[in-house]
């Protein structure tokens, strides 16, 4: 088969076309046993891709998957490995065929993707991870170690100073015949962990192709750069809308894509003629970073029962309890802002999102203004004014000060 080329029809078939021991890096991402009809749109909600993942039972499922499998291992090289791209739906399964196929002793790694969806109404615990199964073909298996930075919460003596296992089998800084620590050699950061948090590609990602189940060029960054080295060859049995093969062609691999789909093929071809990837800002600046409610902000939602929300100019948060059907709007009243204008901040916020009910948290008095200055609840019946802990100890403590007569 011609490298960086695309084959559409079933892979079992292009697979036996392929050498043995040709491939150094096989990434499978085959349908999830989900027994649905996947659909996905494109941005412009003009077209809309389909896939099927039905099937009679499990058993028709492990039948179509095993001889597939079989046929990656034939053709990887000894230094290869392959990554199983799968879901709860069928993972338990996917992993015995595996171990079968592979030996349990060249199981290297489970790596869970871990990522933020909107929660739906399904009972039980949310999906936020998939699974990817990583194996060698042999001992001898490349593997290229990425390093993470150190954790905020780790110890400074940690990275610098050397440790050993003490009489108890503990880890214990070592120290020289005089007592005195040992410096460890020059830090490199951490290795990768098998948890990869990469965020969901979300709808106006620039990469987002439109195609069901697309997974974000980061993922599959990673995972080539782990298995493989520049100019080495990627199989994509079941590429579907071709990220892998995006991916490959960013880090300068070799590539071969298969799919039975010919829309998904269609689709990776386009994306190879402009490979394209889309930077998440949250793996670059991290979760800290979306944070802008301050402290006195949160203690406050909080002692409310209400969620916080981050990123908005009227609103500070909601109740967890809704009123009608609809959020109830909450602002905290700003240092640097009359009564008046967290008002009008809040009525004008809360109305683009629906909001009946709308609660505004008085922090400060303005001067020389008693309390009962602001009649705002009149005005709007809807709207309740309430002061915070603080303020309601400012002005008792005040009041005490007044001499009784």
């Amino acid at each position: 088969m011609k490298l960086d080329t695309l084959y559409s029809g079933d892979c079992l078939n292009w697979l036996k076309t392929i050498d043995a021991d040709s491939i150094d890096l096989v990434y499978l991402d085959p349908p999830f046993f989900t027994q649905k009809v996947q659909r996905s749109k494109t941005r412009d909600n003009k077209q809309e891709y389909r896939f099927s993942d039905t099937w009679a039972n499990i058993e028709e499922y492990k039948c179509f998957l095993r001889p597939r499998i079989e046929q990656c291992r034939r053709v990887l090289k000894d230094t290869a490995s392959i990554f199983v791209h799968c879901d709860s739906s069928a993972s338990h399964h996917i992993r015995l065929i595996l171990d079968e196929i592979f030996d349990p002793e060249n199981f290297q790694s489970e790596i869970i993707w871990v990522y933020k969806r909107w929660s739906n109404a399904k009972r039980g615990l949310l999906n936020a991870h998939q699974t990817i199964y990583f194996y060698s073909k042999s001992h001898q298996f490349k593997f290229n170690v990425i390093r993470t930075e150190y954790s905020p919460t780790t110890n400074i003596d940690q990275i610098l100073q050397q440790r050993e296992r003490d009489r108890h089998g503990k880890s214990a800084y070592k120290k020289d015949d005089l007592g005195r620590t040992i410096l460890g050699k020059e830090k490199c950061g951490v290795p990768l962990s098998n948890v990869w948090e990469i965020p969901y590609l979300n709808p106006k990602a620039g990469e987002r192709s439109g195609y069901p189940t697309q997974k974000p060029v980061l993922l599959l960054e990673k995972i080539i750069t782990i298995a493989t080295n520049k100019g080495d060859i990627v199989l994509d049995p079941m590429c579907g809308s071709g990220t892998s093969l995006v991916a490959s062609a960013l880090l300068e691999r070799r590539w071969i894509g298969i799919d039975a789909e010919t829309e998904a093929i269609s689709i990776a071809k386009a994306r190879l003629d402009h490979p394209q990837k889309t930077l998440s800002r949250l793996l670059e600046v991290g979760k800290e970073a979306y944070r802008k409610q301050d402290m006195k902000t949160r203690s406050l939602l909080d002692t409310m029962n209400a969620f916080v929300v981050e990123r908005n100019n009227g609103l500070d948060g909601f109740l967890k309890a809704y009123y009608l059907d609809t959020p109830v709007a909450i602002r905290i009243q700003k240092e640097y802002e009359s009564l008046e204008e967290a008002r009008k901040q809040l009525l004008k916020a809360s109305a683009t999102k629906g909001c009946i009910l709308k609660i505004l948290v008085r922090t400060h008095m303005a001067e020389n203004l008693p309390a009962t200055h602001y009649n705002l609840e009149d005005i709007d019946s809807n709207l309740l004014i309430i002061d915070c802990h603080e303020l309601l100890i400012q002005e008792w403590l005040k009041e005490r000060q007044t001499p009784i007569l």
